[in-house]
């Protein structure tokens, strides 16, 4: 919010409109039904009646229904050329991910990961340094690799490294693989995210990458506040009580 906040008064972007409980009252009921969506995916993930990746189905199903029958937005001809433009866009992140994924079995092969969690211990036994180090890697992993094999492959390697070397909590470290990985999504040669945000907006990587630039120092900056920050990724399970810390952490 801070970055996004000073990008935008050093480009002068206009200002919205003030708040207005009117006005957010009436966007809200306009809005409802495309709401729902997160409504149902949330409820039915933590109820236990889908996984996360049958909710992304799901959600994609009921967001075609609302668009077709309730808001009227998209006609038929319209969810052909949608659909035109979805496999054109997965096709770019699936070989991606194919690649990396091969990649990652190769890395595991070579006990690469092992090597490195290893590695990092020899090197010292300072709490501050071994986490940076832990995060290293991740970053590292997350320009050539999937999110999933990296959280497969890594985290059974670096979490014992991470609660009894470093002193992380298992949900503090949990919150800093997938942040770390979140970056990764973002970061080139493989950076998923970066080639659908190129493909949709149809503007050349090399602008993607410019433009978010700004955004990197944020990530890096928010990745250090959790890593040497408890509070910042415990204090919300502390407040609702349940959380017991863990040996370590």
């Amino acid at each position: 919010m801070v970055g996004s906040y000073i990008i935008s008064v050093k480009r002068s972007y206009p200002k919205g409109e003030p708040f207005r409980l009117k006005n957010f009252i009436k966007q809200l009921l306009t809005s409802f039904w495309a709401l729902a969506a997160v409504i149902i995916v949330v409820v039915g993930v933590v109820g236990g009646m889908f996984t996360a990746t049958e909710s992304a189905a799901i959600a994609v199903i009921y967001s075609l229904l609302v668009s077709v029958f309730i808001y009227k937005g998209l006609d038929w001809k319209g969810v052909w050329k949608a659909l035109d433009e979805c496999v054109n866009t997965l096709s770019i992140v699936l070989i991606l991910i194919a690649t990396s994924a091969v990649f990652g079995n190769c890395l595991t092969m070579l006990h690469v990961p092992d090597l490195a969690a290893k590695a990092i211990i020899g090197v010292t036994d300072n709490r501050i340094v071994l986490t940076l180090l832990i995060n290293l890697i991740l970053l590292v992993l997350g320009c050539i690799m999937d999110m999933a094999p990296i959280i497969l492959i890594a985290t059974p390697i670096l979490l014992p490294i991470a609660t009894q070397y470093c002193g992380l909590d298992p949900v503090q470290f949990g919150i800093i693989v997938v942040l770390n990985c979140g970056i990764g999504l973002l970061t080139p040669p493989v950076g998923a995210v970066l080639f659908i945000g190129s493909a949709v907006g149809k503007c050349p990587m090399e602008r993607v990458v410019k433009a978010t630039l700004p955004f990197y120092i944020c990530m890096i900056v928010t990745l250090l506040l959790i890593s040497f920050a408890p509070d910042v990724s415990l204090l919300l399970p502390k407040l609702w009580g349940g959380y017991v810390p863990v040996l370590g952490g």
